[in-house]
């Protein structure tokens, strides 16, 4: 959890008290009793549970370090002062807290010492007041007075019962840890402390950085892992963490990336959100502003495009957006991540919301962004399986071959499959024609079937069925094919020819890869001999004779294959590129 509220209302001397631990880490820090940069500190409670904070800086100075210390938390410690009561960052915090959908909280009402019950009282309706319609509305409200140690068991207590009461975090299998510190420990190497979400890491993992640094392009080896001040062999979601790296240096990797598991992500820098408008801002957000977009410790420019039509929005309302992240901000980032978005020039928190959709597909004034993963499948129409779950984080089983098909698109391609068919005629189409997707709907239309290498209509199947056997001896004898006679009529050969499947040459009839195969032979001959061949030479290549050899040889020059000089053949302009092996290679056309 993390602590949050005005600044100088007491965060870090209530953690100190309550752990142990000064959360203040800086010399400056406790020279001028000002927390500039996030804070860690963890304590078990009575019940034995134990707990962390991330003690995160009040003064708006340092709002980006807050910031990037609160986007992983599950709950809060609310901190405001009786002796100053509700104050302008009491506001902003809170808002930051709403709009990254922190679950749950507590609220500390601190330096109560030596002030009367009326005081307390006042303040606690003004508390009561400022929370009202927000997620920490009829919060526990525990008054301690840190330094005299005064409400701490109540405070322990209180924690107790709202960790009982919370959720596990979920275990997706999909880790993910945004880095809010890295140093170089000594004899140990590069270390990095966060809070893990979505799954869990071990000792030996191998993660991957991103956005990944400038000058490192490798996986980072989990030599270590440490929780709470013990080192253990694997750790699960919610918890704060410290891995000791093997492969990154300490200036490859610092606040703001995240370690993930490869092939997991889709990363991006084009997300569509629904966006919420600060209540009580002062003006209307539109697209045109310097805005940063926050998200884990991540922190990077954004450009703001509203979605459904709108040119603006005003205090307190939503809608859907388009951020497109500036720089090189590939980030692994997944829909239902919360995000919070500032204005610079401002320097004020303008809205924040929820990642709808990691890669758009659809113009801006086509989209209608949601979280439903049967929208992105309609949206993109057929999605491989593994990619579908990098998009959403929800595995869906295949429905056609490895792919997650809209049934529109199911429905269009079995049409364009059926085309394919029928225009091929009653011998069908050469499966190896069709296109991946059309193979892989094959099995799934019930009128289609395959014959050897051949998708026809079961109701034509039988049509010619010479036609096939007589395809199939051509394939099988290339340069001494077989007369049609006694198996098809001319009609079919007809049809062949016309197809492209038989060609016809001197009144003979050779299948077509025959005649690109004898092209790659004559083109390995005449790479050995490029003064020229004689039709003996060829019909010896070919293992013919030259009834068949020169019916083809006229082909070929009649297709600017090979040219006529006197008795030999030369290379012509659409000879193939040489291929010394081809005279080694099986004649096996089909």
């Amino acid at each position: 959890m993390a602590t949050a509220g005005h600044v100088d209302h007491g965060k870090s001397t209530l953690v100190r008290a309550l752990t142990g631990t000064d959360p203040d880490r800086w010399a400056e820090e406790k020279a001028r009793g000002l927390t500039i940069d996030l804070g860690f500190a963890w304590t078990r409670l009575p019940s034995g549970a134990e707990v962390s904070f991330v003690d995160v800086p009040g003064h708006i100075r340092f709002l980006p370090n807050m910031l990037a210390g609160v986007g992983g938390v599950a709950a809060c410690v609310f901190v405001v002062a009786a002796t100053e009561g509700w104050m302008p960052q009491s506001e902003e915090h809170l808002r930051i807290l709403d709009l990254l959908g922190t679950g749950t909280g507590i609220v500390a009402l601190t330096k109560v010492g030596g002030l009367d019950d009326d005081s307390v009282e006042l303040a606690r309706l003004e508390i009561a007041e400022a929370l009202a319609g927000t997620f920490l509305q009829g919060a526990p409200v525990v008054a301690v007075d840190a330094p005299s140690g005064v409400g701490l068991d109540e405070m322990r207590a209180a924690l107790d019962v709202m960790i009982a009461s919370t959720d596990a975090p979920a275990d997706l299998d999909r880790p993910r840890l945004w880095v809010d510190r890295s140093f170089a420990a000594s004899g140990a190497g590069t270390v990095v402390t966060g809070t893990l979400t979505g799954g869990a890491v071990a000792v030996g993992d191998q993660l991957e950085l991103a956005p990944a640094a400038a000058d490192f392009r490798g996986s980072a080896r989990v030599r270590a892992i440490q929780a709470h001040g013990a080192e253990v062999g694997s750790a699960g979601p919610g918890r704060r963490l410290a891995l000791n790296l093997a492969g990154p240096s300490r200036h490859d990797i610092g606040r703001g990336q995240a370690l993930v598991r490869p092939g997991q992500w889709v990363l991006t820098s084009l997300i569509d959100v629904d966006l919420h408008v600060v209540p009580g801002l002062d003006h209307e957000l539109t697209r045109r502003g310097s805005f940063l977009f926050h998200v884990g410790s991540h922190a990077c420019g954004a450009d703001v495009q509203l979605l459904g039509g709108r040119a603006r929005m005003g205090p307190g309302e939503s809608g859907p957006a388009r951020l497109r992240l500036e720089g090189n901000a590939r980030l692994p980032l997944m829909p239902g991540d919360r995000f919070v978005l500032r204005e610079s020039g401002r320097e004020e928190t303008v809205g924040g919301g929820e990642v709808l959709d990691v890669a758009p597909v659809l113009r801006p004034g086509r989209a209608s962004p949601d979280r439903s993963v049967d929208r992105v499948v309609a949206e993109r129409g057929w999605v491989r399986a593994d990619l579908l779950a990098r998009l959403t984080g929800v595995r869906r089983e295949p429905n056609v071959g490895a792919w997650v098909v809209s049934p529109a698109a199911q429905a269009a391609t079995e049409g364009s499959l059926r085309v394919a068919v029928d225009s091929a005629g009653s011998l069908g189409v050469q499966i190896s024609a069709l296109d991946e997707r059309q193979r892989a709907l094959v099995p799934l239309v019930a009128d289609l079937e395959v014959s050897g290498d051949r998708l026809r209509r079961k109701d034509t199947a039988q049509e010619h069925p010479g036609a096939v056997e007589w395809l199939a001896a051509l394939a099988a004898e290339p340069f001494a094919p077989p007369s049609p006679d006694g198996l098809v009529g001319r009609d079919v050969v007809r049809d062949l020819v016309r197809r492209s499947l038989v060609v016809e040459a001197g009144g003979l009839f050779f299948h077509a890869s025959a005649v690109e195969l004898a092209a790659a032979k004559v083109a390995a001959l005449l790479a050995r001999k490029p003064q020229g061949v004689t039709v003996a030479e060829v019909r010896e290549e070919l293992g013919t004779s030259r009834k068949w050899a020169m019916p083809l040889l006229s082909h070929l020059d009649a297709h600017g294959v090979t040219r006529r000089r006197g008795d030999l053949r030369v290379a012509g302009p659409r000879l193939p590129a040489a291929d010394r092996e081809a005279g080694a290679r099986s004649e096996d056309a089909g």
